[in-house]
Order: structure tokens, then sequence, then C-alpha cells
């Protein structure tokens, strides 16, 4: 998808998106409970880059547990942003953000960074060269030994396992409810304008934008998460 659309579509989307996802709560709380125990190490007063932000939800679970680190949110939709930062001011941790409105390549960094989230984003990127390109990204603003957690739709489309646990997640995550309408709808989406790849493609591409081996850490439904650590001989933004 082009990212004018995809910035448009979230647009769109910014003032009901929470609530429209509501029903995968339980997925997101356990995907940021275990994130919590992957950074658990970093110091207390770590830089966390957050790209494709969204309404910040990772943030805000992240930033109660540990009232230190400072968080730069990257998102392209200005009206997702405005959501977060609203919630970031009622929550008071908003001095503790810096709200990036943006893509990644338009961020830049000085001082590196400790530790970046990118959660359900780089399988918005089509083209594998630009997937690629997106992990250098990140890659580039972390420091040594800085640790990405990633998450995305995953899973070999060709399988017939996947092929079901396909219909199950359209039944989770469509609007109509699991209908036979809504149902096509998300599977002409999918098609068109998501790279659902096998996860081991999705770990070779992390690792060639600078990274170790990910570690798969979870999986529920068609989501998921990888942690892995920058590539040491990886030569950072200046």
């Amino acid at each position: 998808m082009q990212k004018e659309k995809i910035t448009a579509l979230f647009d769109q989307q910014a003032s009901s998106y929470d609530e429209r996802w509501i029903k995968t709560a339980p997925i997101n709380s356990a995907l940021h409970l275990l994130v919590s125990k992957i950074f658990s190490e970093l110091p207390s007063d770590a830089r966390i880059l957050c790209v494709g932000a969204g309404t910040g939800a990772e943030i805000l679970f992240l930033a109660q547990k540990f009232p230190g680190w400072h968080f730069t949110a990257v998102e392209p939709s200005v009206a997702m942003l405005d959501v977060f930062r609203g919630r970031a001011e009622e929550r008071g941790i908003a001095s503790r953000c810096t709200f990036h409105a943006g893509y990644l390549e338009s961020l830049q960094s000085v001082v590196p960074f400790n530790a970046a989230t990118a959660f359900l984003v780089s399988q918005f990127i089509t083209e594998r060269k630009n997937r690629t390109e997106f992990f250098q990204g990140i890659a580039d603003r972390l420091g040594a030994e800085g640790i990405l957690v990633s998450s995305d739709l995953a899973g070999d489309m060709d399988a017939s396992d996947c092929r079901s646990l396909l219909e199950v997640w359209f039944r989770l995550t469509s609007e109509e409810g699991g209908s036979p309408e809504g149902i096509e709808k998300m599977r002409e989406a999918y098609t068109r304008d998501v790279a659902v790849l096998p996860p081991s493609d999705v770990c070779d591409i992390i690792s060639h934008g600078g990274f170790d081996i990910p570690i798969q850490f979870y999986q529920a439904g068609l989501i998921h998460a990888w942690y892995a650590k920058r590539t040491s001989n990886k030569t950072k933004l200046n």
C-alpha cells in the first residue's frame, strides 16, 4: 500500500480505532507484558523509539512500568498521534514523550536509542527491499546492543494450516463479526495491501536490516512477535 493511502486510512480510523479493536485487547495486553520483561534490563533512563506508534498503547503501558524512560513516538497519521498526545497528557507522561508526525526516515536523531518497537508496521511494506530498509532505519538509530521488538501478521499463505488459521483470524477481526461479506473484504485487503509472509521470511528481512537472528517470543492468531539485538558491527546513524 502506498504511504499516502496508509496515512489517509489511519487518519479516518483514528477517533474510533481503539474501540474497533477492543476485541483484540487481550492479545495486545499479553504482548505488552512480555515486552516489558524483554526490556526490563534496560537503563533506568532508557530512550525508546516507537515506530508506527498509533494511539500509543505500548508507550502508555511501558511508561507506567518504567517511570524514568523517555519515548519517541513516530507516527505518520497526525490524527492517530493527536489521540495519543491527548492520552499522554491525561496520564501525565507527555513530558516524557517526543511526538514525531511523519515516517521514520524523517526522524533526525543524534543520541542513539536503547530499544525500539514496531508493532504491525512492516507488514504494510509490500516490497521486500523497502521492508529491509525499514529495519535498517531502525538499526541505524539504535545504540550498540540496542533491542528491537517487532510484530507482524505472518504465515505461509500456501500452507493448509495457515489457510485454516486465516479463517479463524478473519472471524475475529472482521468488522461485520465474521459474516461472509466481512471475511471476503478482509481477504481482499490482505491480498492487496498486506505482505503476509512466512515467519522465516520475516526473520530473514529483520536480520538483513542490521539485527542478529530474531527470536520469536509470541504468537496469537496471525500475529507473530520477535526480539533481536542490533548487529554489533552495524554503523550507527550520525
